[in-house]
């Protein structure tokens, strides 16, 4: 009975802990960096969705642009027009504005104008009423206009463009409003037009626009 006693196995024991203890407590320790490290990671990755959500906010929703306002292509089928040796001509037509919102709030604008020209010369007007371009969106204004332009006996430059069947039209104008973004974050904006637009006589309608 006492050489089966002797030759019984016990388990080592090391620093008061049997083996098996110590590797329960390694197993636990491990379990509880793994679940540090992912407790780390986690709040570094919803540091930086933070940042890049501030600076998304910041340099994108945030930044006011000016809406660009323009005249696009249109037909004036009532065109009538002098000769090379008498210049002049008269056309109504409805302008087709168009008022491009690229932020990410609505532009709300006042009444205004937009004159067009000929060499400098106002030859006429069209009025805008007041409105609003929602936000990432383009607002369609059709403007009525009456054109007219009696010639002088100095408009050499009009009878040689009659000649080649052209006539060069310029568009002014200027639209002021407000920005707001998320309810509440307002900027007042001015949107600016400055077209040049060439009207063949032959096809009574625009052929080019230019804008800057």
């Amino acid at each position: 009975m006492a050489d089966k006693n002797q030759n019984q196995y016990h388990p080592t024991e090391v620093n008061g802990y049997h083996r098996s203890d110590q590797e329960s407590l390694e197993e636990i320790e491990e379990a509880r960096r793994k679940k540090k490290m992912k407790w780390t990671i986690g709040i570094i990755a919803f540091v930086i969705f933070q940042v890049v959500q501030g600076l998304f906010f910041v340099l994108v929703i945030m930044k006011f642009k000016s809406p660009k306002f323009r005249v696009t292509a249109f037909e004036a089928p009532d065109l009538n027009f002098g000769t090379q040796a008498s210049p002049s001509f008269n056309m109504s037509f409805y302008a087709p504005i168009r008022v491009k919102n690229t932020n990410w709030g609505p532009f709300k604008y006042g009444a205004s104008n937009v004159s067009f020209t000929y060499g400098g010369v106002e030859v006429g007007r069209g009025n805008i009423p007041k409105g609003k371009a929602n936000f990432k969106s383009t607002k369609k204004i059709d403007v009525s206009v009456a054109v007219n332009y009696p010639g002088l006996p100095t408009t050499s430059a009009l009878g040689d463009e009659l000649k080649a069947g052209n006539i060069t039209l310029n568009s002014q104008g200027e639209l002021k409003g407000k920005v707001t973004v998320m309810f509440m974050f307002k900027k007042t904006k001015i949107s600016q037009m400055n077209c040049t637009m060439v009207i063949s006589t032959s096809a009574k309608a625009v052929t080019s626009v230019q804008c800057s």
